[in-house]
């Protein structure tokens, strides 16, 4: 059992999983300050200063001016903000993952497709097929 978990941990998708998971995490955080520190502040001003992720519902029927404050005392909140943020950074990471799978498609298609042979390599073939029946 134990050469058998050597093998699958050597195998070279189970690295390029870890090594796809490790730059995932990373480029999560850089997506996450694009939303959050470039994207959503434009959108707040063109909304009047309104910042997405202090929007919620107060599921205790009072009102608060921020999230925090909501927090502070102690109310449940209903975050829609901070999911709409969220739906966002999901847009955006689905996106980016898109493109950088139909690039290496397009590259992988290239390195795939077998050059056609010409036809005087064809005839050269069954020439040398003919040959080889015949000695």
């Amino acid at each position: 059992m134990l050469e058998e978990f050597k093998a699958f941990i050597a195998r070279g998708n189970v690295i390029d999983l870890a090594v796809g998971i490790i730059m995932g995490s990373a480029f999560t955080a850089i997506v996450s300050s694009l939303v959050s520190d470039v994207i959503m502040p434009p959108i707040g001003i063109v909304l009047g200063g309104i910042d997405f992720s202090d929007f919620f519902i107060a599921l205790n029927g009072e009102s608060y001016a921020t999230l925090k404050a909501a927090k502070d005392a102690g109310a449940a909140t209903l975050n829609y903000g901070i999911f709409i943020n969220a739906i966002i950074q999901f847009v955006i990471v689905a996106f980016s993952v898109f493109i950088l799978v139909k690039q290496v498609n397009r590259l992988q298609k290239k390195k795939d497709a077998a050059p056609v042979p010409t036809q005087d390599q064809i005839l050269l073939a069954e020439i040398r097929d003919l040959l080889k029946k015949q000695g």
